[in-house]
C-alpha cells in the first residue's frame, strides 16, 4: 500500500489508543524493529514519510532519527488482515536499534549475504554521487568508465589464478575484489541490483 492510502480510522488501535508497527527494510525485508504507534504517531508518518512512534516508556511521541540521524524513510504501509497490526517498509538511512546495531532482532547472526551487497551497493551510489575525497571508490569514478572495466578484467584475471590454487583464501578474496568492481560497473552504468535480482530469477526457472 502506498503512502496516502492508509485511512487511520480503518484500523483497530487497542484500548491504550496503540497499534503494534512492524519496521522492515524495503529492499531486503529484513525486520529491523518493532514499535507502536497511536493515531498522531501514524498521522505524522503518513504526511512527513519518516517514521514517527510512541513510546510506552517515556509517554511521548518520538521521531526516529531525531537525534542520532538514522531516520528512515517510509516507502509503504501494510495493514494486516484484521487491521490490528502494521507493517511499515522503510529505507533507512542507518542502525535501527538503540544499540547501534541494523536491526533490533539477530544481533547474534551473520549478516545475510543479499544485505551485504544492497548495503555496499549503496555505499558505493552515495560515493558516486558525494565523491569523497580520499575514497577509492570516488577515484575510479573520477577516472571513468574506461578504468573501471579496467580492474574488472584485472580482477576477473586474478579470480582465475586463485581458483587454480589448492587454498581457498586467496579465491575469497579475489571473489570480493570483483564483486566489488563489478557493482562499481553497475553503478556506472546505472543498472540497478532490482535488475540482475529479476534476471537471475529468470533463469532459475
Amino acid at each position: 500500500m502506498k503512502i496516502g492510502q492508509m485511512n487511520p480510522e480503518e484500523l483497530k488501535f487497542d484500548d491504550y489508543g496503540l497499534i503494534p508497527a512492524i519496521v522492515q527494510d524495503a529492499r531486503t525485508r529484513e525486520v529491523l524493529t518493532l514499535a507502536y504507534m497511536n493515531r498522531e504517531s501514524l498521522t505524522r508518518t503518513l504526511e512527513t514519510k519518516e517514521t514517527w512512534f510512541w513510546s510506552r516508556s517515556r509517554n511521548e511521541l518520538w521521531h526516529k532519527g531525531e537525534t542520532s540521524g538514522n531516520t528512515q524513510h517510509v516507502v509503504g504501509l501494510v495493514a494486516d488482515c484484521d487491521g490490528d497490526a502494521i507493517v511499515v517498509l522503510v529505507n533507512p538511512a542507518g542502525p535501527a536499534c538503540h544499540t547501534g546495531a541494523r536491526s533490533c532482532f539477530g544481533l547474534d547472526q551473520h549478516e545475510d549475504l543479499g544485505d551485504v551487497l544492497v548495503q555496499l551497493f549503496e555505499l558505493i551510489l552515495d560515493r558516486q554521487r558525494e565523491r569523497p575525497e580520499g575514497s577509492y571508490t570516488t577515484y575510479l569514478f573520477d577516472k571513468g568508465i574506461d578504468k573501471i572495466l579496467k580492474k574488472v578484467g584485472e580482477e576477473s584475471a586474478e579470480t582465475i589464478i586463485a581458483a587454480k590454487n589448492d587454498d581457498a583464501k586467496p579465491l575469497v578474496a579475489e571473489v570480493s575484489d570483483l564483486i566489488y568492481h563489478l557493482l562499481v560497473l553497475l553503478v556506472a552504468r546505472g543498472v540497478s541490483l532490482d535488475e540482475v535480482r529479476d534476471e537471475l530469477a529468470r533463469r532459475r526457472k
